[in-house]
């Protein structure tokens, strides 16, 4: 039978890996986070897909640090990005000819 020292090593190396998630979560919220608000800015589709890309790590970070109420703000700003995605990408654009 495993001894209380081999939990306490399991509960240390989760908590390792809660903080390594952590921080590559928020490097990678750094990077994108500031890229696609750059973007969006200067009014370049990419930046829509660069904030898109961030939210999986938001979801990681908040869920992580138990921000729950940012974590549920993150579905709202999910579903923005993936709006602009559309607009940018998808939607029709309807070509006015003057006759």
């Amino acid at each position: 039978m495993r001894g209380r020292r081999y939990f306490d090593q399991l509960k240390i190396k989760k908590e390792k890996l809660k903080i390594m998630w952590d921080n590559i979560s928020q490097v990678v919220i750094f990077i994108f986070g500031v890229t696609s608000i750059f973007l969006v800015a200067k009014k370049n589709k990419w930046g829509f897909v660069c904030g898109l890309v961030s939210q999986p790590f938001w979801f990681i970070t908040t869920y992580i640090n138990h921000q729950w109420f940012i974590f549920f703000l993150n579905f709202f700003y999910t579903a923005t990005w993936i709006i602009g995605v559309y607009e940018w990408f998808f939607k029709d654009k309807k070509i006015i000819k003057k006759t």
